[in-house]
């Protein structure tokens, strides 16, 4: 049988607790073994930036974990979200992800996909998306890579709100919703797409749109731990990797 294709997103590892670090690399482990590709779907880190050769120390083990899923002939493409969107060098070269910012078309369990981590899609949240325009541009990056670097990572950390919203989340069912309006918008555009797939709302979902054609966010790992599994000519599956320690 053809190994499936695995999803996961909002992994947010800076602002989660240690174990959910240590339960992360050993889900790399797990896909090293069982996986055909890896698609991280956005916000792996709750900050990451690259200066030059200097990076954030604190996610080693997680580097280390991925690139030894890379080492197993597993392709792993990361996809930034609003908090990790500036991957860099090293990333690509010493850790050997691909990297993508924005929509993505490819195909997961051999299906047409579209993936989008799901921040600053559609028409609406002006505010944000002009935020999220002038965050990425070439001066704000260089501006940033001008800091030193911990206090780059200390401003990041005060910016960043994940660990006030880790228990509730009153966004989480808006930006839900809207991602789901979405998903449907683009089932209705493309008659070619069999599956859309989105994280940033943090909760798990898996709505079948049509015949065989699947919405899927794959969760997060702040409240759900939670990941998905794509195999050719069987039902997307939502997985909760509570449920699979010690496989």
């Amino acid at each position: 049988m053809a190994k499936p294709d695995y999803v996961v997103s909002d992994t947010h590892l800076g602002a989660v607790p240690r174990q959910t670090e240590r339960e992360f690399v050993r889900f790399l482990e797990h896909v090293a073994a069982h996986a055909a590709t890896l698609l991280i779907n956005g916000d792996l880190f709750d900050f990451w930036f690259e200066w030059g050769p200097v990076i954030p120390a604190r996610h080693y083990r997680v580097l280390a974990a991925l690139a030894a899923v890379v080492a197993a002939g597993v392709p792993v493409t990361l996809v930034g979200g609003n908090h990790d969107a500036w991957g860099g060098r090293f990333l690509t070269d010493d850790v050997g992800v691909k990297l993508f910012n924005g929509v993505l078309r490819t195909e997961l369990g051999g299906r047409p996909a579209l993936v989008a981590h799901g921040d600053g899609l559609g028409k609406g949240d002006i505010k944000y998306r002009l935020l999220k325009a002038v965050l990425r541009s070439r001066v704000a990056v260089w501006g940033f890579r001008a800091l030193h670097p911990e206090l780059g990572i200390k401003l990041a950390n005060v910016v960043s709100q994940t660990e006030a919203h880790a228990d509730s989340d009153r966004g989480s069912k808006n930006r839900a919703d809207f991602l789901q309006h979405w998903a449907r918008a683009q089932f209705t555009a493309d008659a070619s797409l069999a599956l859309v797939l989105c994280g940033h709302s943090h909760v798990p979902t898996l709505i079948e749109m049509g015949a065989d054609r699947y919405y899927i966010n794959s969760g997060d790992w702040v409240r759900h731990s939670t990941y998905v599994t794509i195999a050719p000519g069987t039902q997307p599956q939502l997985q909760s990797w509570q449920l699979q320690r010690g496989v």
